[in-house]
């Protein structure tokens, strides 16, 4: 009778070790997880250089024209072309659309616009300056994208159209309402 009180008694904190091994075992994997991403993360490219030395005058784009030859992207190496060679020039002023289906590389093109991805191959030239050229303050500073899903941000409509207040209000309406 002893013996089997023992190995009950035993056995009922065996249950408890099983229950907290397991509960290490959740966590330890939770954090290795972590621990994965924070490694992904610390070995991502870095993106092309913020400032580049040659500044570009104050006035550009001046024109808008935009000429796009052979463009190529992809968003990792080794993986398939999702722009295939893409040509299209746009003159200043004139309006485009973009249509296509799901997946067929619409926003990608806006994306290497703005050097969110860079080219494989290919060049983006806006008013005869290469995209690739230029610093991304340089690209970015100068651009401006309306989603098909607006975002407003807390503040006003004007705080939300020139956050940092770099534009007079004359300015901001010259570019609404030309």
């Amino acid at each position: 009778a002893e013996f089997v009180g023992m190995s009950l008694s035993y056995g009922l904190s065996l249950n408890s070790l099983v229950y907290f091994a397991i509960s290490i075992s959740c966590m330890l994997e939770n954090d290795m997880v972590a621990v994965e991403r924070v490694n992904q993360f610390s070995t991502l490219p870095s993106e092309a250089a913020w400032r580049k030395e040659d500044h570009l005058p104050p006035n550009w784009p001046t024109h808008g024209d935009i000429d796009i030859s052979d463009l190529k992207v992809r968003y990792r190496p080794n993986t398939p072309l999702i722009l295939k060679g893409i040509n299209v020039s746009i003159r200043g002023g004139e309006k485009i659309g973009v249509v296509g289906r799901t997946g067929s590389g619409k926003s990608t093109l806006i994306q290497a616009l703005f050097r969110l991805v860079e080219p494989a191959e290919g060049k983006m030239i806006i008013d005869g300056v290469d995209l690739c050229a230029l610093g991304l303050h340089d690209l970015r500073s100068r651009f401006g994208i309306i989603p098909q899903e607006p975002v407003l941000f807390e503040g006003t409509i004007r705080s939300n159209i020139d956050p940092v207040g770099q534009y007079s209000d004359a300015e901001i309406w010259l570019v609404w309402c030309p």
